[in-house]
């Protein structure tokens, strides 16, 4: 009986090790970041990272971290992806005014433009975040 029972909790302490060992901090002080009240991820990817005073955001869509899905009207959906940028960002007591670069991609530039000049004004951005061409 007891080396069946050794197989399974050798097994178990070694994954948990492991999970543990997934979720330290870097060697370098990188720290990921999933703050709550956030999106949920899936897979082994995070929100964000944090390295020394910089914070990367990852790529962000309009996500209501309500519902885990995708808003449907794309002007809120804008605004949603925006939203969930802040609060990364003043999880680590940044905020978007803090922001040195935003890249957006758009499958249509002409459309989409007036919604993301709107969103950019109304969500405090910086002035100096350029669109990319």
């Amino acid at each position: 009986m007891l080396p069946r029972l050794v197989l399974p909790c050798v097994t178990a302490i070694a994954f948990a090790s492991s999970l543990s060992f997934a979720q330290a901090p870097s060697p370098n002080g990188v720290k990921t970041l999933n703050p709550a009240g956030a999106i949920k991820t899936e897979g082994t990817w995070s929100l964000g990272a944090r390295a020394g005073d910089l914070i990367f955001v990852a790529g962000m869509q309009g996500i209501d971290p309500a519902t885990n899905k995708l808003v449907q009207d794309p002007r809120a959906r804008i605004r949603q992806a925006f939203l969930n940028i802040r609060l990364i960002a003043q999880s680590e007591g940044a905020s978007l005014q803090d922001c040195v670069r935003l890249t957006v991609y758009v499958s249509d530039l002409h459309r989409s433009r007036p919604w993301w000049m709107r969103c950019k004004r109304s969500s405090g951005a910086s002035r100096h975040i350029h669109r990319a061409q």
